[in-house]
């Protein structure tokens, strides 16, 4: 099928606007890069899409040669889910348009769009719509899965503030899906991933935000780790909406603002940061400070921009991954205790524990409102993630991750998971994700667009059977 599909790889050109890329091109090992430096696929065929029509004509060209399709928006999915061995890529990365209605409060971005081109784009105008922390994630997987990170408690995830979609479906239809059309399509894209179709333009609604904000950062050594964890549970638990924090277990950055003798050394850190008013940020630094003093703190008001770029030189192309995550209800003790006991044990220094707080607006949309894989009660999304420069390294904070992982789940939230935290999608494992009634209306769905389960290098949902008409 792929000497067919090479041999063929004009004809595709001939009906696309955009650059259809094979292995013969000098342009092909650039083009079927991904961020996750332990990926590396060699796909039959890259077809460089411009606009909605020429992802309908990649997708045709696809079936017609039996070539399992990926699709890539912002390559940065851990598992490799837009990279594809001997098939064919959907490259949507010249479709990274945003246009911005200040008035309306309404962005629409391109399906190749990353976070920071968005985000760029909309604090032009003193906006911002929720998204996740590394600048260069795609906007499109982040959102087709959830979409959490520092707006999440004042304005919920992601999927929470699409407004509609754009969608190519298996059959290369167009189609618009949003409350008033395809509303079936609509709930499933907002936490089913891509198993529904190809998005191609998202419209998000967008809040009030920065331009700058206030930030603090608290860090700790190892030793110090149950008392910072306790006291981090405290903080969370008193926080107003205008406030949000992320814990994180890592080594401290070889930044200027961080003391010498601690540069590179692990332990814990709390980022605070503040969207309202100085005096409500003020008042919980000094309350950290007179707590528990950390070995060095950062507090300053920080461009909005800045903020979500923060981690993009920690996360440069290239570095090897694996991830997994959970949901835990808070810090309770059991949870210090696993936690302090297995963070030291990572091999590599880049490898690092983060954790969202979700409640406020996250909790205020209806458990069934969207397809997302995760309940809307108050919790942690604990994410533990193996980063790494060398394979030796990744095979062993591998082993840390899913230790870790395991000595938490006694803990854990039911069975469930965010879809978009973890490395690997076996089907037992997508299933206990989102919990059989919400897998089983997510099953019916595909099978209405995908029937015959073309989008399936993702957190797969397999389309159910015997559906009636």
């Amino acid at each position: 099928m792929t000497h067919a599909a090479l041999a063929d790889i004009e004809s595709l050109q001939a009906v696309m606007k955009g650059r259809v890329i094979g292995p013969q091109d000098p342009h092909y090992d650039d083009a079927r890069k991904v961020w996750n430096g332990d990926i590396d696929r060699r796909p039959a065929v890259i077809a460089s899409c411009v606009d909605a029509p020429d992802v309908g004509a990649a997708i045709g060209f696809a079936r017609r040669h039996g070539l399992e399709i990926a699709v890539r928006g912002g390559a940065h999915s851990s598992a490799g889910a837009s990279a594809v061995d001997d098939g064919l890529v959907v490259d949507l990365s010249p479709m990274n348009q945003v246009t911005v209605d200040p008035v309306a409060r309404r962005v629409l971005v391109g399906g190749g769009a990353t976070l920071a081109e968005r985000d760029v784009a909309t604090q032009a105008h003193g906006l911002a719509a929720p998204g996740g922390l590394v600048g260069h994630t795609g906007v499109a997987g982040l959102t087709l899965g959830g979409g959490m990170g520092w707006l999440t408690r004042k304005a919920g995830l992601a999927v929470d503030n699409l407004i509609s979609a754009e969608v190519v479906t298996a059959d290369g239809r167009i189609l618009r899906a949003a409350e008033d059309e395809n509303p079936d399509l609509f709930w499933a894209i907002r936490g089913g991933g891509g198993n529904f179709g190809v998005v191609t333009t998202f419209e998000f609604r967008l809040h009030e935000v920065g331009p700058a904000v206030q930030f603090g950062l608290f860090f700790w050594g190892l030793e110090q780790g149950a008392e910072a964890l306790r006291l981090s549970r405290d903080v969370i638990a008193t926080l107003s909406p205008d406030l949000n924090v992320m814990v994180l277990g890592l080594n401290a950055p070889p930044e200027p603002f961080v003391p010498e003798p601690f540069q590179l050394q692990p332990g814990y850190a709390l980022l605070v940061v503040g969207f309202g008013s100085d005096e409500e940020h003020q008042a919980v630094v000094e309350r950290v400070r007179q707590t528990l003093p950390p070995l060095f703190d950062l507090v300053t008001p920080m461009p909005f921009v800045q903020l979500l770029q923060m981690f993009d030189e920690a996360n440069p192309w290239g570095l090897r991954c694996y991830d997994k995550c959970l949901y835990v209800e808070d810090f309770s003790d059991d949870v210090i205790t696993v936690v302090t006991a297995h963070q030291p044990r990572k091999a590599s220094p880049l490898s690092t524990l983060f954790v969202y707080r979700l409640d406020g607006a996250y909790c205020d949309v209806g458990e069934d409102d969207t397809a997302f894989s995760g309940e809307r009660s108050p919790r942690l999304a604990v994410f533990i993630v193996g980063l790494t420069t060398t394979a030796e390294e990744l095979s062993a904070d591998r082993r840390w991750v899913r230790a870790f992982w395991e000595a938490l789940q006694p803990y854990a939230l039911g069975t469930g998971g965010y879809v978009n935290g973890d490395s690997e999608y076996d089907d037992d494992r997508v299933r206990s994700i989102y919990g059989p009634v919400k897998y089983e209306r997510l099953a019916r769905i595909k099978a209405t667009y995908d029937p015959d389960n073309v989008f399936h290098r993702n957190a797969n949902i397999r389309p159910a059977i015997n559906v009636p008409a």
